[in-house]
């Protein structure tokens, strides 16, 4: 039987016996049709209590839509339904000088539906209303850790406002009681939450590292078989870690943090799967115990079996297979998940989830995607792309997105956890178009672009910052195909539609090289105007991305106009900082390509011959068509020059 006085605390006058009878009786047949799955009969059970024409005491009704509004929260997306119970419960709460978890709970779950329904400026209010509690209370480590969670909330609300100062100050306060309380775990979820904030704003470098060496320092004081016990703390960690390392172009380092992302995925995985099977076979074990004809042996043989199962549960879980899941909803959205499709960051009352698991292992396979593409490794990237795909549609369907759904039919509580899969959508179909130009798959590609295009046109809100992706590469299949004039028009019109610098030096490169392929005077012009202003910001940039393929483009350019050496002087600087910093061996096989080409105008043949065949090698290897057919095109090219130089010889 449910005792909400125990799951909620506080103190309180007993109710009459009748009275706490009839409760107690109606919490009991809710968690029956809970266990169920019957949510909307226990709602009308939990109701019926509100509604009686016949009086309970304030307390009862109180924990009656604290349950309420955490049932409808956990099991649907009626989060107004929600906001009225827990509205109605503060106002009970105010006439009630105590109960102080009870008010903390309340002003946690409304929180929550203000966040849910984009009432920010509401949420910011009971959070703080939550925070003077926490400080008046004297309750130590309990009042801390409500503290702890209205803090993480609070963060979360200005993050959304812009506001990353002041998020990190409502962390850094987080982080202060958690250490306060000696909860490393705890001190390592603020910490983690701290960098998130930083790599999001990314306006000094300085800071985001030193909140990287923080994280480190708390990671590594954490013993480590509770590390084994802090799984959604590891993935979070790990790839807000890589997160770093790709912004700065630390790869090497950020290989190895794919690895170990890929090695907990894989491990937990298999944890999940076994989780399964033991509920299982613990669920039939029971529906065997509960036979009325079961003789003594065999049920103590089934009694003796079940309390294996349950030890082997717990070792896995570090709960019982009847342990509570906490009725806070999810740190972000309010989709709640069975307990082994859950990533927690914190203990309850936190008790929240950067991101759905689903979510995570997609993540983990995009990043896998990114480093591999560039090797030539597309085998394990398609099947990657394929697994995050397949995860992503099913959490869509879940979400109610169907092949029809449109952005204006989404439920307003749906529409961050959807942004969070569509956005990672359309990042795997990116890589997906990239990989089949560069094997030239145009029909694949262009299948891929379209799917891209009609995501975008029916979700144009959450996907508004895909749309300059979706011009770039409009831009790349245009070129592959030879159309460079309209390649340059979308590469100049993505240019327009993003606020990143980085974004606007890239789409200015792409389209200088397209100006430069269609090679008249006019269009060398264009190239001219669109690469200087680059490079004159080149340096301001964090990492070396946007300098290495503006150099390979600048060398380019020089080559077009004959200015040899200085082209040379150019793209060796760009070919040494792409493969000692980036190791994107397609981008070196073009440099090669194009130096291959230099040296061929400055009559090597001999250089050429040999740089072009490094540069066939590495084309072959990463199944880069184009760039084979550019690099036999030339080698064409030199052959007709050792035949017209021959002729000449043969003739003197």
């Amino acid at each position: 039987m449910v005792n909400l006085r125990s799951e909620y605390g506080g103190s309180e006058r007993p109710v009459a016996p009748s009275m706490e009878a009839v409760a107690e009786g109606l919490w009991a047949l809710a968690e029956h049709h809970e266990q169920g799955r019957e949510i909307a009969k226990a709602v009308k059970c939990l109701e019926a209590i509100c509604q009686s024409s016949v009086s309970f005491l304030p307390i009862v009704e109180i924990k009656t839509r604290l349950r309420v509004a955490a049932l409808l929260l956990k099991h649907s997306h009626n989060v107004n339904h929600a906001k009225s119970h827990l509205e109605r419960a503060q106002l009970l709460l105010k006439s009630i000088p105590s109960c102080f978890e009870l008010k903390c709970r309340a002003y946690s779950l409304l929180s929550q539906c203000y966040h849910l329904v984009g009432a920010i400026p509401s949420q910011k209010q009971i959070l703080n209303k939550g925070l003077e509690l926490s400080a008046i209370s004297g309750e130590g480590f309990v009042g801390r850790l409500w503290s702890c969670n209205f803090n993480s909330q609070l963060a979360n609300a200005l993050v959304i406002e812009g506001d990353y100062n002041g998020s990190v100050l409502a962390l850094e306060q987080g982080l202060t009681f958690a250490m306060e309380m000696f909860y490393p775990e705890l001190q390592m979820f603020f910490a983690t939450s701290i960098l998130h904030a930083r790599v999001m704003q990314w306006d000094s470098t300085t800071l985001v590292e030193e909140s990287v060496n923080r994280c480190n320092l708390i990671w590594e004081s954490i013993e480590p078989e509770k590390k084994q016990h802090c799984l959604g703390l590891l993935f979070y960690h790990e790839l807000l870690q890589l997160f770093y390392l790709l912004r700065i172009c630390d790869y090497k380092t950020a290989a190895q943090r794919i690895d170990t992302l890929d090695a907990a995925m894989k491990s937990d995985l298999e944890r999940t799967q076994r989780i399964r099977e033991l509920t299982n076979e613990i669920g039939a074990l029971n529906q065997s115990l509960s036979r009325s004809d079961l003789n003594y042996k065999d049920r103590s043989a089934l009694f003796e079996k079940q309390t294996k199962l349950e030890e082997q549960f717990s070792n896995y879980t570090g709960v019982s297979s009847t342990g509570k899941v906490t009725l806070e909803p999810a740190y972000f959205g309010n989709v709640k998940r069975a307990f082994a499709d859950k990533l927690e960051l914190a203990p309850p009352p936190i008790d929240g989830e950067w991101l759905p698991k689903g979510a995570v292992y997609a993540l983990v396979d995009l990043m896998v995607v990114v480093f591999s593409r560039p090797k030539g490794l597309f085998k394990d990237c398609q099947k990657r792309i394929q697994s995050g795909l397949q995860i992503i549609q099913e959490e869509l369907v879940e979400l109610g997105i169907t092949d029809m759904a449109k952005e204006v039919e989404l439920q307003h509580s749906a529409i961050w956890m959807a942004g969070v899969y569509l956005m990672l959508l359309m990042q795997f179909l990116e890589n997906k178009v990239a990989i089949d130009l560069t094997r030239s798959e145009f029909v694949e590609a262009q299948e891929a672009l379209v799917q891209m295009r009609n995501w975008f046109v029916r979700f144009p809100t959450i996907l508004q910052a895909c749309e300059c992706t979706i011009e770039i590469l409009r831009g790349h299949y245009a070129h592959s195909v030879g159309c460079y004039d309209e390649a340059a028009f979308h590469f100049l019109e993505a240019s327009k539609l993003t606020q990143s610098k980085s974004l606007q030096a890239v789409s200015r490169i792409y389209a200088t090289i397209s100006f430069i392929c269609i090679g008249d005077a006019e269009s060398s012009s264009k190239a001219v105007d669109l690469i200087g202003p680059v490079l004159g910001v080149i340096d301001s940039f964090v990492g070396v991305r946007e300098k290495a393929i503006a150099l390979y483009t600048y060398g380019f350019l020089l080559m077009k106009q004959e200015n040899l050496q200085e082209a040379r002087i150019r793209l060796a600087s760009g070919l040494q900082t792409t493969h000692t910093y980036l190791g994107n061996l397609q981008l070196v096989s073009q440099y090669l390509s194009v130096l291959g080409n230099l040296a061929l105008a400055l009559h090597d043949t001999g250089q050429a011959r040999e740089i072009l065949r490094s540069a066939l090698t590495l084309a072959r290897k990463l199944y880069d068509i184009p760039t084979q057919n550019w690099v036999l095109s030339n080698m064409t090219g030199i052959l007709i020059y050792i035949r017209i130089h021959m002729r000449v010889l043969v003739c003197a």
